[in-house]
């Protein structure tokens, strides 16, 4: 069987950005961050749901909002046949249809500025890496609709009387505007690809062939991150300006060995400073014109 594509809502222009959630058999979890994506300061961007086999709660939970979501929706499929997130995220690149594309997952809660801040700090040559705050059960499970209406998600106070301990409150939701500006600034953290929000140009992703459809969990993202810097596209840090609140749940599909074999698949891309992924969007050898790619300008990393 293969990838199957439902559109809602289709929009006559293309849209400003896609923004591409990964997800899998997690429905309560997709709704509520679906519900954040319905309140952002921004409109004009589109969602496109990569969904890496889950059962039919997760349609049907996308036909029941999607009428009154306001967004335009699509919902790439494949079948259940293991953890194969890079492939249906390249999938989900292949039916976007911005030129500039935000990436996060669906357990991630995004700030009602989240949009518009990834939409407002794109540059050439650049992707931008986010941040995120990493709530305990008791906390995902307490948050509704209304409190991701009125933002109360984010508050640290509401965060504390609500089961999430002052240590787990991040920095990042206590500090905004020029604060927020100068912690990125100040901070040592790399500026890498996370697959829980991070953004990129179109152009850019196609040029170094997607993500590698031989990686499973375990840093499938950081090595995609490390193509573009390969390339020249320089990460920007952004993770106290452009943040998603992380909803707990088990990882039964981490496993020693996909990790490991991840990690000596990082570690060839970076001895050999490849660009090109041959198991990507397009399998095979990189052609001998890729696509042009931008000069970028200085600035945070």
């Amino acid at each position: 069987m293969s990838t199957t594509i439902r559109r809602w809502r289709v929009q006559a222009a293309r849209p400003e950005l896609s923004v591409i959630l990964s997800t899998y058999n997690q429905p309560l979890w997709l709704e509520k961050t679906l519900a954040g994506y319905a309140v952002q300061s921004m409109r004009g961007f589109e969602l496109v749901v990569a969904d890496d086999g889950s059962d039919a709660r997760t349609r049907d939970v996308l036909e029941r909002i999607a009428p009154r979501l306001g967004l335009a929706l699509t919902h790439v499929w494949h079948p259940d046949q293991g953890f194969r997130k890079s492939a249906i995220l390249n999938r989900a690149v292949e039916a976007a249809q911005a030129d500039y594309l935000v990436f996060s997952d669906g357990d991630c809660i995004p700030r009602a500025d989240f949009v518009a801040t990834h939409a407002a700090l794109r540059q050439p040559g650049r992707f931008l890496s986010g941040g995120y705050c990493k709530l305990p059960m008791s906390t995902s499970q307490r948050i509704d609709a209304d409190d991701i209406a009125q933002g109360r998600f984010v508050d640290p106070a509401w965060l504390r009387t609500n089961g999430c301990s002052d240590a787990a409150i991040s920095r990042k939701l206590r500090v905004h505007g020029h604060r927020a500006v100068l912690w990125d600034r100040l901070s040592t953290a790399r500026a890498s690809w996370n697959g829980h929000n991070a953004s990129g140009w179109r152009h850019d992703i196609l040029a170094v062939n997607g993500f590698d459809e031989r990686m499973g969990y375990g840093g499938q993202d950081r090595e995609f991150g490390e193509r573009l810097a390969n390339l020249g596209v320089r990460g920007l840090r952004i993770r106290h300006r452009a943040v998603v609140v992380h909803l707990d749940h088990p990882r039964g599909y981490a496993t020693a060995e996909s990790i490991a074999r991840n990690r000596a698949i990082r570690v060839q891309t970076r001895r050999s400073r490849s660009t090109w992924c041959v198991h990507g969007l397009r399998p095979g050898p990189a052609p001998l014109l890729g696509p042009a790619v931008p000069a970028f300008e200085p600035g945070l990393g």
